[in-house]
């Protein structure tokens, strides 16, 4: 049986041996070389990275000598005239012999081919003739057009969840709410193999992230740039969410169980079956997490007087104390299957279902500081909220990708049919001086049917260029339903009491050309996509709304890119994009939390669009990457969240979207990987930005003496931040690995808020036990219990100061098992892009539109 072998051990073994030969043969007499070259392919002609070419001479060792090829699978060597016996051995493939072979001139060698191993197994080690080595790959990839993390060599997110995985991804921050930023926006458009998908939901925020494993995702695809071929939402980029799948025959998979403090469970397997032409998988599981929130504000109003009214007071200040006590739960269920009709020709067919269920236990004490004729007072509240949230989603997936030739001639169609159905019940209770003060009830429902078809075709042009074109379809349908009623009589209560039917279609079309001429290489993209929005809004109060949007856009791409050797590349890239509101931004009196908090639609957001350049530098070696990238962004209609008090005698404040002004932001994006030695990994992102913000908004208010009013709200601000993140992985040996990651992020300031610093450690670790095919990890994330948000905020009205903690420190023990572990096959890949362009999804043809 062959082994697997480690690279470095046999450089060793082949330098050590080398070098005794050459000594000897320069003492023994001098003799002329000849110079060769050649190169190492599979079977499918691609090259392979890494091989040891050993030419061992027939009759005198002395002359024998070895090579190693470089990473496009090339090698010269300088050997005495003679006849060779030739050996090649690399990590994967059966080791090949040439016996007796010539060399007597030089030149080059025809290429030598070698072939895939029938039986690999990826955890486990074996000895070959007393040398143990172990194959291990680069937790980051850098490519034209994207960076790839591999979720592998992440030991903190082990048993934990996509937040948790995006937390450690190169570009990306999440917030303590869950909100996730790429260099700063949180624009962020999520795809999982490459298309949208119901496990993400439609407006489930972080409990969507929440309810996707970490074990079940392979690797993350971070686009801060992408190309005319995406879909041109998401103005600071895409986050392509690759789930795993096996490339084993026969039936295997693995299972994972989770425990963890604060209280959290989580049971999860990937299973597999292939045989002949036919690939069958089901991947599912459900987990079980309690939340503890907490989130202290302290309000100063500045523009208060007592009011002429007797029975009137006015605000002084405000501190309120929350915590959250809630629980969630998620379950999902991923199944299909890949037919191979040909080599050239493959049916794909998946379908998913998700449920998330949460409670709502939160408790928010008040104090509060009034002023009235007779002095000032103190008023103590406390709110109680208790609910329930519900979700269940379907998804059906049907793919068909055919090979015209194997020249690089594709075609990928498919069709995705999803449904989201949401339901939001709460009761607030809230007491005001220990007396009952209000009972609110509300019950808010949502549904989402939604199409998307789309087809890609790639045609080769010659050796080095290529044409692609595409056609995308979105068909999207919401309807709202939103219920409140009150024990006390509040004006806003007919507005919430409404239902929305939200209906869009986008029709998007692209083509773009690729090319390079020497070192030079080049792709230039078109996309231009239609945008039909209706919406149908009433309430109880009698408004009704209809609204019709129509907008139509184009957006170019270019990329260009410079070989300066074969492991330096400059990068230099042009997109734009767009940002389209939420559907439930642009609903009027959309969510009522509670009569302290509401948020209110906007009816007529539009559109913000940005203008995005990027100037990259990549260098790579076998231990080091270096990837630094200078960019800029210009966004225009920018979308902001206008906070305000409608009337300053009262403490309810109104969150609403509006299109403002204009936003800069420029920073350097500097991302690295570093092996100094085998059992030391470094792996880090510094984000060194800024940013300049200007746009004022107005609003009519009610001042304190009940007479109409115009707040003004200032957004202009500029200023320098940064972002870091450090992870350090030590191999103690070949089964047991230890983890540390350190993040920081900057303070910002704008003309209305300012957001200190914060940082957080996490720790992990991970032993294989059980002869590879189990794995025992543990993670303690948030160490110091430092990762929140603390916030000063501050316009004409108030200045605020805010401390939230989404989740406290926690504690997570994992167990996986793997097993029935097949022979893994060699799957045809498609012919290198000569731009390293984006490869798509393992189930969707090569496409992102």
């Amino acid at each position: 049986m062959i082994h697997k072998i480690e690279i470095s051990s046999l450089i060793k073994r082949k330098t050590l041996g080398l070098t005794f030969l050459l000594s000897a043969a320069t003492m023994a007499f001098a003799q002329q070389k000849v110079g060769v070259s050649g190169k190492v392919v599979n079977k499918q002609n691609q090259a392979v990275p890494y091989a040891s070419v050993t030419f061992s001479h027939a009759s005198n060792k002395l002359y024998s000598d070895a090579v190693l090829t470089d990473d496009k699978g090339n090698y010269k060597i300088d050997l005495v005239p003679g006849n060779y016996n030739i050996s090649i051995e690399a990590i994967d493939y059966k080791k090949a012999t040439l016996s007796n072979q010539s060399i007597t001139k030089v030149g080059g060698l025809s290429p030598f081919t070698i072939e895939a191993e029938a039986s690999i197994t990826n955890v486990k080690t074996k000895d070959i003739q007393g040398v143990t080595i172990t194959a291990s790959s680069k937790p980051m990839k850098v490519e034209i057009d994207k960076k790839t993390y591999d979720v592998k060599s992440d030991l903190t997110a082990i048993g934990g969840n996509l937040q948790d995985v995006l937390q450690n991804v190169p570009s990306v921050t999440v917030d303590p709410d869950g909100t996730v930023n790429m260099r700063g926006s949180s624009n962020v458009k999520f795809l999982i193999n490459g298309k949208p998908s119901a496990l993400l939901g439609i407006d489930d925020g972080a409990n969507a992230l929440q309810s996707i494993p970490a074990d079940q995702i392979d690797r993350i695809e971070v686009i801060t740039n992408p190309s005319s071929k995406f879909e041109a939402a998401g103005t600071s980029g895409i986050l392509n969410i690759i789930l795993k799948k096996s490339k084993k025959v026969g039936f295997n998979g693995s299972v994972i169980g989770t425990l963890g403090y604060l209280p959290k469970t989580g049971l999860n397997a990937n299973l597999n079956w292939r045989k002949g032409n036919l690939t069958y998988f089901l991947n599912g599981g459900g987990g079980y997490s309690e939340r503890g929130g907490k989130d202290t504000t302290e309000t100063i109003y500045k523009n208060f007087s007592a009011p002429l009214d007797p029975n009137q007071s006015a605000l002084m200040s405000q501190s309120q104390y929350s915590k959250d006590d809630g629980s969630f739960s998620n379950y999902n269920l991923t199944t299909g299957l890949v037919y191979d009709f040909s080599d050239r020709t493959s049916f794909n067919l998946s379908g998913t279902v998700r449920a998330m269920n949460g409670i709502d236990d939160q408790k928010l004490t008040t104090t509060e500081n009034r002023l009235n004729q007779a002095g000032t007072f103190q008023n103590f509240g406390v709110r109680k909220t208790d609910g329930d949230s519900r979700n269940l989603a379907f998804q059906g997936d049907i793919g068909l990708d055919h090979k015209f030739d194997d020249k690089g001639q594709n075609i990928a169609a498919s069709l995705s049919l999803q449904t989201n159905n949401s339901h939001n019940n709460s009761e607030i209770i809230e007491h005001k001086n220990s007396l009952f003060l209000l009972k609110d009830t509300t019950k808010r429902n949502s549904t989402n049917n939604s199409v998307v078809g789309k087809v890609d075709y790639e045609l080769p042009i010659g050796e080095n260029s290529k044409l692609e074109a595409g056609y995308r379809l979105d068909i999207n349908k919401n309807i709202y339903d939103g219920f409140v009623d009150s024990t006390i009589p509040n004006a806003f209560m007919p507005n919430y009491n409404n239902s929305t039917d939200y209906k869009e279609m986008f029709n998007a079309g692209y083509v773009q050309f690729k090319s390079k001429i020497g070192k030079f290489g080049y792709q230039l993209g078109l996309r231009n996509e239609n945008s039909q929005i209706s919406i149908d809004y009433k309430n109880q109060a009698g408004q009704k709304i209809d609204k019709t949007k129509n907008y139509n856009d184009i957006f170019p791409s270019v990329y260009m890119t410079y070989d300066v050797t074969d492991k330096n590349q400059v990068l230099v890239n042009y997109t734009r994009r767009i940002d389209r509101p939420r559907s439930f931004f642009m609903v009027p009196f959309s969510r009522y939390s509670n009569n302290q908090n509401i948020f209110e639609g906007n009816i007529d957001m539009n559109p913000s669009y940005v203008d995005s350049y990027e100037l990259g530098y990549l260098m790579s070696s076998k231990k080091f990457t270096l990837n630094p990238t200078l960019y800029f962004r210009h966004a225009t209609g920018d979308d902001k969240f206008l906070v305000y008090r409608p009337d300053e005698r009262e403490s309810v404040f109104f969150t609403k979207p509006i299109n403002l002004g204009t936003n800069d932001s420029y920073g350097l994006d500097l991302n690295f990987t570093y092996d100094p030695v085998k059992w030391l990994r470094l792996m880090g992102n510094v984000d060194l930005y800024g940013y300049k913000t200007e746009g004022i908004a107005h609003y009519d208010i009610i001042d304190q003496n009940g007479n109409p009013s115009v707040g003004t709200m200032d957004f202009t601000g500029d200023g320098f931040s940064s972002r870091a993140r450090l992870s350090t992985t030590f191999k103690f040996d070949k089964t047991f690995s230890f983890q540390m990651q350190g993040m920081y992020r900057g303070g910002t300031k704008t003309a209305n808020q300012e957001r200190k610093p914060s940082y957080s450690m996490n720790l992990g670790l991970s032993k294989t036990i059980w002869n590879g095919d189990g794995t025992i990890s543990a993670n303690l994330s948030d160490v110091f219990n430092t990762r929140g948000m603390k916030t000063y905020s501050f316009n004409s009205d108030y200045d605020r100061n805010s401390h939230m903690q989404w989740m406290p420190r926690q504690f997570t023990i994992s167990l996986t098992y793997k097993f029935k572990q097949g022979e893994k096959v060699e799957i045809k890949k498609p012919k290198k892009d000569i731009n390293n362009n984006y490869e798509g999804g393992d189930e969707q043809g090569g496409g992102g539109m």
